[in-house]
Parts: C-alpha cells; structure tokens; sequence
C-alpha cells in the first residue's frame, strides 16, 4: 500500500484526494491518503507528497502554529527520491520556500502571473511526461468530512487518450519565467512553460485536480510505486 502526504494548507485539498483516489483504481493500487495537517502528520513513512493551491502567502503564514510547511520542506529534503507533486501555489512554495532553503524547483516563478481572478481560464495544454495509463473506473464521491468538506463535482473533462491535450485549468495562476528555468518543462500551453519537472519535484501551474484527467496523480503514484519497490 502507498501512503501520500496530501498538505492540508489551503485550496482544492479534497479535490486532489479525489483525484488521487480515482488514480489509484485507475492503476490498481492500493492508497493510503494521510492528511497532513501539523508537523508531527509528515512522517518518513510517507512514500510521495502533494502541495495543493491556494494562496501562497496565506499558506506561509496558516502552517506557522503548526510548523507544518517547516516538516514539508524537511521531509522533501531528506527524501530527495520520492515524487512530489506542486500545483499553483504548491509550486510558488517549492520554487521559492525561502531565504534558508534552497529551492526545490530550480526555477524562477511570478505570482499571479496572468492577473486577477477575473483573468482565470480554460485552455488546452500539451503534456510532454510520460505519464502511464490506467483502466478506466469509477469512483463514489467523497462523503463531508468532519469539517463538512466535500470535493466540488467535477465539470472539466478527461482527454480521451494520453496523446491529447490536458485540460488546464489556471485560477490566478503563476507563471514561469523563462530565463529563471534549468528544469525540464513538461508542460506546455502554446509556446509557454506550465508544467516543470526537477528530479522527481513536479510542479504545475494549473490545477489537474480540478479536471477528471488523473494522468499527473497517476505519475506520482507510479513514481512512488516504483521507488518503494527499489528499496
């Protein structure tokens, strides 16, 4: 069985343990997803991570109380082989974690790069990742928690074959800086970098957990599946 660390900061939290839920039947694994919402959650046991959006600033100041930002970074550290997957602001905080830490993406990123929330959109991004498949499956919705979260019902839909364009969904999204990038780009909207991949530290601009194509959660489960079994 896998366990992720899903970082329970801010943003569409529940949406990604949707999608990750949905991936692992895709794949016919096992998951264990731990919501890691103080530092003593983030243990060594946890084979992969994910950094959801949200508010970059928000999430710095949210996680002090709990030093729970502080034990993400520790763990990313000292794993430096297991996959972590940053989405919008997630990728904000592995790019740019702070004066006494050296990034995690080796790229330069501008907040709220395309403007506002009314400049939000839609739009068809091409995937350069080898992502692998997964047979189709359904899953039930998630029940309220006991903070009477639930995922929001998904309208996005899935590209129907991994040759198809992804489709990105960008809520007052970063953009990457070209000239501050020595990563690989994985992700491309026209001519523009979205999605970036530094040893095994993804990071997108868009939101995959938004859409009903599960191909980057299934990439960081098949990437944790297979460092767990070279241990």
């Amino acid at each position: 069985m896998l366990s992720v660390g899903l970082a329970m900061l801010q943003g569409a939290r529940h949406e990604h343990a949707e999608a990750l839920r949905g991936a692992a039947g895709e794949l016919g694994l096992e998951l264990n997803i731990v919501e890691c919402r103080r530092a003593s959650h983030v243990s060594s046991d946890l084979d992969a991570l994910i950094l959801p959006g949200g508010e970059s600033t928000t999430m710095r100041i949210a996680s002090q109380h709990e030093s729970l930002l502080e034990a993400l970074f520790d763990w990313m550290n000292n794993h430096p082989s297991r996959p972590v997957l940053g989405t919008c602001a997630g990728a904000i905080l592995m790019a740019s974690p702070g004066e006494e830490r050296a990034p995690f993406l080796q790229a330069s990123i501008e907040r709220n790069g395309w403007g506002r929330q009314r400049q939000s959109f839609e739009s068809t991004v091409d995937v350069i990742l080898d992502t692998p498949q997964g047979d189709a499956c359904d899953v039930a919705p998630a029940d309220r928690d006991m903070f009477a979260h639930q995922p929001l019902e998904m309208q996005s839909q899935a590209a129907q074959s991994v040759n198809e364009g992804f489709p990105g969904v960008f809520i007052r999204a970063p953009r990457f800086v070209a000239d501050g990038l020595s990563c690989t780009p994985v992700a491309m909207l026209g001519d523009e970098i979205v999605g970036v991949l530094d040893g095994m530290r993804l990071g997108l601009t868009f939101h995959p957990e938004l859409t009903l194509d599960r191909r980057f959660h299934r990439w960081l489960l098949s990437q944790a599946q297979h460092t767990k079994e070279g241990q």
